[in-house]
């Protein structure tokens, strides 16, 4: 890994043209942003400030002139009359070039146009999915993997991407689960932090950087049953205790951008609440930046019966502080009427252009329009190989292991047949995974490759037993389900028959998570439950690789199967990751950042709950307690779980104190012990309880991990320090603050797994 980030760090010099904004001159940088910007606006129209505040996406390749139908032709002359800030979906350095070269050359001010994309887990090469990015538990390897985006992006003619998403989610039905951190608002927000430093780096002036967009505010992840775009209803000590953590912390990375929702919070749609776009964002977090809608999210006001037509809508959003109208037409068509007779102050505007344009400055873009439209550099950078090593390392850093009974994994690579069975094993386009930005369709390492260039192609046999899709499969289409047609099962079964172990790769389609892709149904599909049954009916020895976006209930094979990996969609380079963890030239280390369900009845689940007035079972066996009658409340895997080749002792927790005054604070510090035979890293977890409250607290809380390397035999103290910052929540009196009282702590291997203390806040 210390290689790979070496490389990184050695190729992003290389190809800066801007050396890192001296912090000593910051101050007097901003100044001078100011002052240009006052001095721009002075010229400014208000149909040309109207103009910044209005996105559209690309209608045409953009390499040449507009074709002649009346979308590209608006486009275009949107563009010559100043009246477009920002375009999505233009790629490519010539494009991109020759759509600024229009801003630039045709408009009366010559105002640069912004440049956005979805880059979400990779522009070209492609990085796991945000889950599985999640799963390493190492903050370094998400920013590293933003990094590499934002090179391979930025060469690309691109200014902005629109990510990350940290939504936290706890209902695994819902689609979009791939694109987050999980279902925790602690690990969430390191990994948030992480995704925009690697994006912004320390310079959003430098030519390989790009400007981030924290998303989706707020608490998109909380759609009713999961079913994407729904209606979302919570309280606002949710808000601010659960949702809100990672938004902050992105605003404390200097987060360019915010996207807002699609839902209603409290009955007031996102992209119409003032509370959280001026209150809390630009008020309480003094947030500098721009926000910009999710697609037609202003014009979609209308429709959630809020406005009446565009002109109601344009007032509520801009009132509420959202600055850009993506694909809406709304601001376009409606705001010049509002403010001419006095409804909307142009005040308002003014302050949408500002931050809009402020943004501009800072990418450098008024200095040089064109610093990101490098063909050159595009075909230098994009797919390099230290590209492709540190998707490879970021891929199986991500990899959890959920099950290894009786010793099978890691598997010999000399004198072992191997059958590796399944659709998915044979895809190149699977572990692309979906939000795949510019990736080329198929062109991802398979299973079945990784796993023959690891032990050549003589050891193993492929089937692929029964089709698991059928028809066509993409980003806006349906995925259909082969559920009657069983050929190729008597094929796989053969070769299972013929092998010493067998690898079967089980899962979704890549496509059957992201937007608009919400399940009732979170197991298995088609025929992958009867292809598992009778395949272990032949051969025992069985490794099912998972390839999956959300958490799927697994339960005859978390019962069956001897050795279970969770792959999530990896990217680019998944099939040679993978067999790097089931060749042992890596241990694994991957820990879930979400629970996984014994049921999909279950959901929503997630470890820090509330314990509810009647959490523990009766005695006399009656019913009347918080349970189901025909499930445990328990997850089938916790948060926070992942296994190892190797096994973790844990001892000796220690605590400086059992009190602590607020400003004080504790050490905490634990012995862990590698038992096994082969090297490997924990991450080390601490769970804080706060005992009574001014309102009812989680029954434990993630507040410190650290991922620590070990030999066999080795011992490691990891130590933990307690304040009032990881105390703090916002209780009764609608402020954040540590109440005194009486605090358990775990520190273990999982959310459900520890050694036990406490400790008195005075």
């Amino acid at each position: 890994m210390k290689n790979i980030l070496f490389r990184i760090v050695v190729l992003t010099i290389l190809i800066s043209s801007c050396n890192s904004t001296d912090q000593k001159k910051a101050g007097s940088k901003d100044a001078e942003i100011e002052s240009r910007i006052d001095d721009l606006m002075a010229k400014m129209t208000l149909d040309e400030k109207i103009g910044q505040l209005n996105q559209y996406t690309s209608r045409w390749e953009m390499t040449g002139p507009a074709p002649e139908n009346v979308d590209s032709m608006f486009i275009y002359n949107m563009i010559k009359e100043g009246k477009l800030g920002s375009m999505l979906n233009v790629t490519g350095a010539y494009a991109t070039r020759n759509v600024q070269k229009w801003a630039i050359d045709s408009s009366r001010l010559g105002i640069p146009l912004l440049l956005a994309y979805d880059v979400i887990h990779g522009y070209r090469t492609m990085f796991p999915i945000p889950l599985a990015e999640a799963a390493s538990w190492d903050p370094e390897v998400v920013k590293l993997s933003a990094r590499v985006a934002a090179i391979e992006s930025a060469a690309s003619g691109l200014h902005w991407t629109f990510a990350p998403m940290v939504d936290i989610a706890r209902d695994a039905r819902w689609g979009r689960v791939m694109e987050g951190s999980g279902e925790d608002p602690y690990l969430g927000a390191k990994m948030a932090y992480a995704r925009v430093k690697g994006f912004q780096g320390d310079d959003l002036a430098a030519d390989n950087t790009i400007a981030a967009c924290a998303k989706h505010f707020a608490a998109y992840g909380f759609a009713e049953a999961g079913r994407d775009y729904n209606t979302v209803d919570l309280g606002e000590r949710t808000l601010q205790n659960i949702v809100f953590p990672p938004f902050k912390a992105c605003v404390d990375a200097g987060v360019a951008t915010f996207m807002n929702a699609f839902n209603v919070v409290d009955g007031i749609p996102a992209t119409a609440n003032a509370y959280l776009q001026r209150d809390i964002l630009k008020g309480d977090w003094e947030f500098e930046g721009f926000v910009v809608s999710d697609w037609n999210s202003v014009g979609e006001i209308i429709t959630h019966g809020t406005a009446a037509n565009k002109k109601e809508a344009a007032k509520l959003a801009i009132k509420a502080g959202s600055d850009m109208d993506m694909e809406g037409n709304v601001y376009i068509d409606a705001l010049k009427e509002l403010v001419e007779e006095g409804t909307v102050e142009e005040s308002l505007i003014d302050d949408a252009v500002r931050r809009i344009l402020r943004v501009k400055f800072q990418l450098g873009l008024f200095d040089d329009p064109y610093k990101y439209c490098n063909a050159e550099r595009e075909k230098e950078l994009i797919l390099s190989k230290e590209h492709l090593d540190a998707a490879r390392e970021v891929a199986k850093k991500s990899i959890v292991l959920l099950k290894n009974e009786s010793g099978l994994l890691p598997l010999a690579k000399n004198n072992t047949k191997i059958a590796v069975i399944g659709e998915l094993a044979e895809s190149k386009d699977v572990p692309l995974g979906s939000w795949r930005a510019q990736a080329i369709t198929n062109s991802g390492v398979s299973l079945l490759e990784g796993i023959q260039n690891a032990v050549g192609s003589s050891q193993v046999l492929f089937e692929k037993g029964p089709d698991y899709t059928v028809g066509e499969r993409g980003f806006a289409i349906p995925v259909y389900i082969n559920n009657t047609d069983l050929s190729g099962l008597n094929e796989a079964k053969r070769a299972a028959r013929k092998s010493d172990v067998v690898v079967l790769a089980l899962g979704e389609d890549c496509f059957q998570t992201g937007e608009g892709r919400s399940q009732t149904d979170i197991s298995l599909k088609g025929l992958q439950q009867r292809l598992l049954e009778e395949i272990y009916s032949i051969n025992k020895n069985v490794v099912v690789v998972l390839m999956n976006g959300r958490p799927l209930e697994i339960n005859w094979m978390a019962e069956h199967i001897p050795s279970v990996l969770e792959t999530w969609h990896l990217g680019s380079e998944a099939g040679n990751a993978i067999a790097d963890v089931l060749f042992g030239v890596y241990n694994p280390s991957g820990k879930l950042p979400v629970s996984f369900p014994r049921s999909v009845g279950q959901q929503p689940l997630y470890y820090n709950h509330l314990s509810t007035g009647r959490p523990f079972g009766d005695p006399n066996g009656a019913v009347f307690w918080s349970h189901y009658t025909d499930e445990s409340n328990a997850p089938l895997y916790p948060f926070g779980y992942g296994l190892s080749y190797t096994t973790f002792e844990y001892s000796d927790l220690k605590l400086s104190s059992n009190e602590m005054s607020e400003s004080g604070n504790i050490k905490v510090a634990v012995s862990v012990k590698n038992t096994g035979k082969f090297a490997g890293e924990e991450v080390v977890q601490l769970y804080i309880r706060d005992l009574v409250g001014s309102i009812s607290r989680p029954v434990k809380e993630l507040k410190g991990f650290e991922k620590i390397s070990l030999t066999p035999g080795e011992s490691k103290e990891v130590n933990f320090t307690i304040t009032t910052k990881e105390l703090e929540f916002f209780g009764a009196s609608n402020e954040w603050k540590a109440e005194p009282g009486e605090f358990k702590l775990w520190v273990g291997t999982n959310s459900a797994a520890g050694l036990e203390a406490g400790f008195v806040l005075k």
